[in-house]
């Protein structure tokens, strides 16, 4: 053996230790920064699930937000500022810019979702972006619930149907911007909540009349709505309600018009909110209304103050009630928070991202509580069962199916609008009796039964009964029963490209089969001849692996047209 030579290897001398650092990490507040966001923040706690309610604070102030005053905001929450920054970059309706940018007083957002670009929002928003110049920021917007008046905008915060280039620049520039004006709720002395806490109603007895009505989660699921208060029920407090109230379904605008009917619009949600939180024994009710909505967002705001004023002397009434606080949140633009797990971090402060959950998300709810999450529709029927009963709602169906349905009906009718019509209507039946038939020139060519996520079907299936679990044979759902009439001078997959589109701008970008896969379709769909096998297979992948609803139903028109439509696939005239 040969002699082991020893590598001696020098030491790196250490490197001076440095002192404390003058100034913490990042970007360095402004005293005066500091100054002006805690004056903007006054009398908003300074709690991390208020991020977003603090952001919006900022944004209607200054028309964006400055990344300097994200910065003072971080510090004012005691959060770091890129969990700041993540959820100010993650919502659509946060614009953030550099601390010197120039800002436009007013941002006008045109909506391109289906019913609108059917209207000729494309050429409004083409016009608007070239005649605005400097005065507004105007972008293309995914569905603002104004189906019913496409082409439709939101200037500012006020929603305008029936939108011309014209009526956009008249109201930035006579700066009526603001929301608009709705006829004021009315007082209701709650009269199912106070036969509730007198005794003549138990809570086993309001479950009893659920069962009966046969009542389904009207946000989009169906889910059976007795089941839903039993489970949350079932487990030990404290327990949560919240209102889901952030309809972004493209086609879908019921939910506003059932919220500011001022004869029996908020008021009776509040009610049914109250009774619901009373048998299942939830302690507070989050109130999630998406941001388009800013006129409902202060119609709400009254309905409020009026429940306080009818529960004023409840403690003498009823000894021992305690009404839940009830906290009203503002959604930032993101269809996304809809899904109850993601709308449930959105509560929480966070971005919304949908969670890997069971069936059920009661035990995964608001801060880990047992949460019943409702749509506000499901909810205001509450104390109509109570006062009618359960079987009587049952009975208003056609063809056997039960109850009544809210329909958002927009596109190539006469009369758009929310019709309320007996679940197990046709298609056929729905336009010719409620809708006012088609316009002259116009023959029913197809139709989306369930907005963006249900699928598109073909005229000859226009006699199929519209309610849950009557499509599936199809490859439909009815969903929030959103429907969009097509005409013959339309083509499915222009809707089914339009669709995808809004799933590609929604997708949270949370998991790769969604973020990745709407992208790779909206890019498939604009070859004149689509590659069906390629599609099949990706549509495929989505279904399977992507996390929420929105990748797993993202394929539904596509799948549609694939199987109805299979001339426009060859690129053939849809004539």
């Amino acid at each position: 053996m040969g002699a082991t030579t020893t590598r001696v290897i020098p030491l790196r001398a250490e490197p001076a230790r440095r002192g404390p650092r003058a100034t913490p990490k990042g970007r360095q507040v402004q005293p005066s920064v500091r100054e002006r966001v805690q004056a903007l923040c006054a009398g908003l706690a300074p709690r991390r699930d208020l991020l977003i309610e603090h952001l919006h604070r900022l944004q209607d102030a200054e028309g964006a937000l400055r990344k300097g005053h994200l910065a003072a905001l971080a510090e004012h929450l005691r959060l770091s500022q890129v969990e700041v920054f993540e959820v100010a970059s993650f919502y659509h309706h946060f614009h953030v810019v550099e601390d010197e940018a120039e800002v436009p007083a007013t941002v006008v957002r045109v909506c391109t979702s289906l019913s609108c670009a059917m209207a000729g929002a494309e050429s409004l928003l083409a016009d608007l972006q070239r005649q605005m110049g400097t005065s507004a920021r105007v972008e293309a917007a995914p569905c603002i619930g104004l189906c019913h008046g496409a082409p439709a905008a939101c200037v500012g915060q006020r929603q305008l149907p029936e939108a011309t280039a014209d009526a956009v620049r008249a109201l930035v520039d006579s700066g009526q911007t603001g929301p608009r004006a709705l006829p004021a709720p009315q007082l209701s002395d709650l009269p199912q909540l106070r036969r509730l806490l007198s005794g003549a109603l138990t809570a086993d007895a309001v479950l009893a009349e659920l069962k009966a009505s046969v009542l389904r989660g009207l946000g989009g699921a169906g889910f059976p709505a007795w089941r839903k208060w039993e489970t949350v029920r079932a487990h030990a407090g404290p327990r949560h309600l919240v209102v889901n109230i952030d309809e972004g379904e493209v086609g879908t605008f019921k939910d506003w018009a059932v919220l500011t009917d001022p004869q029996a619009g908020a008021m009776q949600m509040l009610e049914g909110a109250l009774i619901a939180a009373q048998v299942v024994g939830a302690d507070r009710i989050w109130l999630y209304l998406r941001d388009e909505y800013h006129d409902a967002r202060v119609h709400l705001t009254l309905a409020l103050e009026l429940l306080q004023s009818a529960l004023t002397g409840f403690g003498q009434a009823f000894p021992g009630y305690q009404a839940p606080a009830i906290e009203l949140r503002r959604g930032a633009g993101a269809y996304i928070c809809g899904e109850e797990s993601a709308l449930i971090e959105s509560l929480e402060g966070k971005r919304g991202m949908p969670r890997l959950k069971p069936p059920i998300v009661a035990l995964h709810g608001v801060f880990g509580q047992p949460t019943l999450a409702h749509n506000l529709e499901s909810l205001w029927w509450v104390p109509v069962i109570l006062d009618k009963g359960g079987a009587w709602l049952a009975a208003q169906g056609r063809r056997g199916r039960s109850g009544l349905r809210r329909f958002s009906v927009s596109g190539r009718v006469n009369r758009p609008g929310v019709r309320l019509a007996p679940a197990g209507i046709t298609l056929r039946e729905l336009v010719d009796e409620f809708a006012g038939g088609m316009p002259p020139g116009h023959e029913l060519y197809a139709y989306l039964p369930g907005g963006a996520s249900g699928g598109i079907l073909p005229a000859r299936l226009a006699d199929v009964p519209l309610d849950f679990d009557t499509l599936a044979e199809h490859g439909c759902f009815i969903g929030s029963m959103a429907v969009v009439v097509l005409s013959q001078h339309d083509r499915a997959r222009d809707a089914a490209l339009n669709l995808m589109r809004f799933f590609e701008h929604e997708s949270c970008g949370q998991c790769t089969p969604c973020r990745a896969g709407t992208t790779k379709a909206v890019q498939l769909l604009q070859a004149p001849v689509w590659d069906a096998d390629l599609l099949g297979e990706l549509s495929q992948v989505m279904r399977d692996a992507s996390i929420c609803g929105l990748g797993q139903a993202a394929p539904n028109p596509v799948d549609s047209v694939l199987r109805f439509f299979a001339h426009e696939v060859n690129g053939e005239d849809a004539r």
